[in-house]
């Protein structure tokens, strides 16, 4: 007989006790995973390392597949009638030449993309030494998948590849981020990924009156954008990414690009937003006779689960068990696309962590033994039956 929900809440403190001697294990596939450079269209060698401790714990099903290139395995349930998803995206966004090396403490882990999303892919790997430590058997199938091409200009390519060919009925689903601890997404909110790319013409006279350059074009548009009146409700916000422009001091920039992200809770309003943004480079673009180009990286829609769905109940209940306030957010992650998919999901994190997507980014060690405990709650309470919307 399944147990029932008090019971699960009632051992996240003795599972959270029973999962320190995993400490060593957790570390070294997260420093492993880490020191491989995975920037996005770039995870192969990742994902092959998954790939191999996946093998090495004897998990069934395993693959890699040739499109996309994720790594796919399953823990194969009691029953096996319902499969629960459990994934995590293994690109960051640092480039290949970034010095990838982490370092280690008594208390924490530094180096770029541990918390994001290194530790989430460890925890992964981990799962299936995790669940033999507490002696678990599920009666769903746990599909284990370390999603690629994610972040920026990867789309969610992975994940929309896995779910577009995947065999197996999903009943839910679990994305897991490094950090932060408390993390509580259940819904995806309205979003648009922006480039502004800004080219002077070859042929263009420097020396007419009311000349520009670059940077001086760039800063117009950014300008123009940060007076477009933004809304307080439906929340919205828009986000200024990068700017690159320039190469030295006496040299006139000819190129410039700007990236930023549209989010509001409205799906009307990132539109709106688009478009004004679209009319404004236009208009820059006539009045300086220069190709200047607007490009959507990347779309997503709102929705997802309620606040009262079972689902978000129970882990707010877990969360309340390990006295951490949960910090809700909506995602622009996988979980937009188990939305899409009208899968039951949401994301969590692991850990608290510093300086998230920075080179010197870091996650608190014992905090993680908090987040796995909520993991195996929520894949418990999953498996029970206690997250269905009735």
């Amino acid at each position: 007989m399944p147990e029932n929900l008090s019971t699960i809440l009632d051992l996240i403190p003795k599972h959270r006790e029973a999962l320190q001697p995993l400490r060593e294990i957790l570390l070294a596939n997260a420093m492993m995973l880490g020191e491989i450079p995975a920037p996005t269209f770039g995870e192969q060698r990742r994902i092959t390392f998954l790939g191999n401790r996946f093998t090495e714990e004897g998990l069934q099903r395993i693959s890699i597949d040739e499109v996309a290139g994720n790594c796919m395995a399953m823990i194969p349930g009691r029953e096996g009638k319902r499969n629960i998803l459990v994934c995590a995206h293994s690109d960051t966004v640092f480039s290949q030449k970034v010095d990838h090396a982490m370092s280690v403490t008594q208390d924490t882990i530094q180096g770029p993309g541990i918390g994001d999303n290194s530790l989430g892919l460890a925890a992964i790997a981990t799962l299936p030494n995790l669940l033999n430590r507490l002696e678990l058997q599920f009666s769903d199938n746990i599909i284990l998948l370390g999603c690629t091409r994610s972040l920026g200009h990867g789309n969610l390519g992975g994940i929309k590849f896995f779910l577009e060919n995947n065999t197996f009925p999903l009943h839910a689903g679990i994305c897991v981020e490094g950090i932060q601890l408390g993390r509580l997404s259940y819904s995806s909110v309205g979003m648009l990924r922006g480039e502004v790319n800004l080219n002077m013409p070859s042929e263009y006279d420097w020396t007419k009156f009311g000349a520009t350059n670059a940077v001086t074009l760039l800063t117009k548009i950014v300008q123009g954008i940060q007076s477009i009146p933004i809304p307080t409700e439906p929340k919205t916000k828009i986000i200024f990414g990068s700017m690159n422009t320039g190469t030295s001091f006496a040299t006139q920039p000819t190129t410039a690009s700007l990236r930023f992200e549209i989010r509001s809770e409205a799906d009307g309003m990132v539109t709106e937003l688009r478009n004004r943004i679209a009319d404004l480079v236009e208009e820059v673009a006539t009045m300086s006779r220069t190709d200047i180009s607007l490009t959507v990286v990347a779309h997503r829609k709102h929705g997802g689960l309620e606040y009262n769905h079972p689902m978000v109940k129970c882990m707010r209940k877990i969360l309340a068990t390990l006295d951490v306030k949960p910090h809700i957010e909506p995602s622009v992650g996988e979980l937009s696309e188990l939305i899409r998919q009208k899968i039951p999901s949401v994301t969590l994190g692991l850990t608290t962590g510093q300086h998230k997507n920075e080179y010197n980014e870091s996650i608190d060690i014992q905090p993680t033994f908090n987040g796995l405990s909520q993991l195996v709650a929520l894949l418990k309470s999953i498996d029970g039956g206690y997250c269905d919307d009735e």
